[in-house]
């Protein structure tokens, strides 16, 4: 025989289960806005490491226009990255791109900056 439950709960919800997911929502958003930082530094390393193995064949001058044309899609047109190139000597021929910048999260209740310095080293 099935008999019925006889509790103060008609379907509602605790407040505690209102209270996790209102934690996790705003964890994900948080998560999800921090989380874009990290992506764009991932892209500029990924293209600075693409340079760096194509640099036996090509200039400083056209390593540095294609890590702009990078940065400017990544970032847009306002932001601006010094990219620092140097080759080794004749005995341990590479290469080292290496940048330094900032990056910032503005959210409700926090505003972050991130320093992050890219570096690439490749043996040419």
């Amino acid at each position: 025989m099935v008999s019925r439950w006889r509790g103060d709960r008609h379907g509602a919800s605790t407040m505690g289960c209102i209270f996790s997911l209102l934690i996790l929502v705003a964890g994900l958003y948080y998560g999800i806005n921090i989380g874009k930082v990290y992506w764009r530094y991932y892209q500029l390393m990924d293209e600075m490491r693409i340079d760096a193995r194509l640099a036996p064949s090509i200039t400083d001058d056209v390593i540095r226009h294609r890590l702009n044309a990078k940065v400017t899609e990544i970032f847009g047109s306002d932001f601006d990255i010094p990219f620092k190139i140097t080759r080794a000597g004749s005995q341990s021929r590479s290469i080292v791109i290496q940048a330094e910048y900032r990056d910032s999260v503005s959210l409700p209740l926090v505003q972050r900056g991130f320093d992050l310095k890219p570096r690439v080293e490749e043996r040419l």
